[in-house]
Parts: structure tokens; sequence; C-alpha cells
């Protein structure tokens, strides 16, 4: 019997991660997804048709026994690729959220992320072998102004995606970073942003992030920014003062600037 390599891929029921698990479907791994909602269930099946093995686990990846269960579902078998996409988004003031909902973010997003991850790279670093993608985004590299929160975990994921592949490099572990921009996905509405100029925006299919986030792990590359627009959003980052930048995010991701021209 051919060996099939074996893919965890989280946040794995719509969007960005529904897409990625597709991808690792057609180019030949068995799944095991995970998201926090019950229409996992359904993506797997779907999945399935593909001709691969599929499992899945509807699990809360903001705490530790969800990811503990989650690595749990692998039943030892090795992981060969694991595509840390789970994430939430939260929209408005700082002051204005519940501390809660700004728990969840931080541990959905980082806390759960990142242990997942040291999980699944010791394991990978033992074997000396293994790719890891991870969901960071543009939001990281500029301060998110009515999103400050969701930007700051970013910031995270991106600073930490290249710290861990340099000290992974002569390992034969690989860590891929993938930074989308606006994308067509649930996203807006789940984050509450729908009455922001943000949400009104023409965005990337996620099929095409996926794909190209899927391609940049599959090469090893550390990193990879999705679409022309997002290329010049990341440039400019770096060359504006952060409070240009934050400015500039608010006019975007304020409440009711949909309506404001």
């Amino acid at each position: 019997m051919d060996y099939r390599p074996f893919a965890i891929i989280t946040g794995a029921s719509t969007g960005i991660g529904w897409e990625l698990a597709k991808c690792c479907a057609q180019g030949g791994f068995d799944l095991l997804v995970a998201a926090d909602e019950a229409r996992i269930a359904g993506a797997a099946a779907e999945l399935a048709s593909t001709g691969a093995a599929v499992s899945a686990v509807q699990v809360d990846l903001a705490s530790m026994e969800g990811v503990d269960r989650l690595y749990a579902a692998t039943e030892g078998r090795p992981v060969d690729a694991l595509l840390a996409n789970a994430g939430r988004g939260l929209g408005h003031a700082f002051v204005d959220q519940d501390f809660r909902d700004i728990r969840k973010v931080i541990d959905t997003n980082v806390t759960g992320t990142l242990y997942l991850i040291h999980r699944v790279a010791r394991e990978m670093k033992g074997r000396g072998k293994g790719r890891i993608l991870i969901t960071g985004s543009i939001a990281g590299l500029m301060p998110g102004t009515y999103q400050a929160v969701y930007n700051g975990t970013k910031a995270l994921l991106d600073s930490f995606a290249y710290a861990l592949g340099a000290e992974l490099k002569e390992s034969g572990v690989t860590v891929t970073c993938l930074m989308p921009g606006e994308t067509e996905t649930e996203f807006f509405e789940r984050a509450d942003l729908m009455d922001t100029k943000l949400a009104t925006k023409k965005k990337q299919p996620a099929d095409q992030v996926a794909k190209a986030g899927f391609k940049a792990m599959m090469n090893g590359e550390p990193e990879v920014v999705t679409g022309w627009n997002n290329k010049l959003k990341a440039a400019i980052s770096h060359i504006l003062p952060n409070t240009v930048l934050a400015q500039q995010h608010a006019k975007q991701a304020g409440p009711g600037t949909a309506e404001r021209k």
C-alpha cells in the first residue's frame, strides 16, 4: 500500500481553512480537520469524496483541552503537515468590547494555535521532517484601529512564524507564514464588521489564497503575501509611520465607515 501523508487543518469548516483542506486532499494527503462548529462534519464528508481518508473533530481550539482532544484524534499517526488556520476577529473600539470576547480572540489566535504548533512541531523535529503553515495576515503589519486585538494577535503570529522557521532551519521542518489581506469569507460578519468600509471592499477569493499558501508550504517558502494589492499594502506598511497607519486603518475599520465616502 502506498504511503499517504497526513495533514491537520484547523478552522477547516469554511473560508481559507476549507480551501486549504481541499488543496491537501487533492495533493494526496489524508486529513484530520477541526473547527468549533458542527459544520465540520459535513465538510469532512465532502472532502472524503476526493478519495482522501478524512476524520473530523468539533472542538474549541481556544482551550488547551480542546487542542489536546484534537491531538489525541491523530491516534499516534505522524503528522506530515500542520496548517494552523483557526482564527477569530473582533471589531469596534477596544474599550467598548466585552473582555470575554477579547479573551476568546487571544486564546484562539495565539494560545491555542501556539500550543498546537508546539505539540506537533516537537514530534516533527524528532522525526526530522514536516511542514507547518501558519495563517498570519498583512493585518499584523499595521496597527489595527478598531481591530486592535485582532491585528495584535496576527502581528504575533507573523513574527512567530519567521522565528520558528529560523529555529527549525536545520531540522527538516519548514515553516511558512500565509499572509492574506481581505478575503471572501465569513470573517467580517463574525467579527461584527459589516458596517465598515473594509467589509464593502472587493476581496480576494478564498481558494486563491489557499492555493498560494499550499504551494508555498509545499515548496518550503518562509512566507507568501497573496495578491498584488496586498503586496503593495505590505510594502507601504514598512514605509509609513505607525501613527499614520493607525489613522488610515480607522477610516477603513471604524463603525459606520461603510456609509462614508
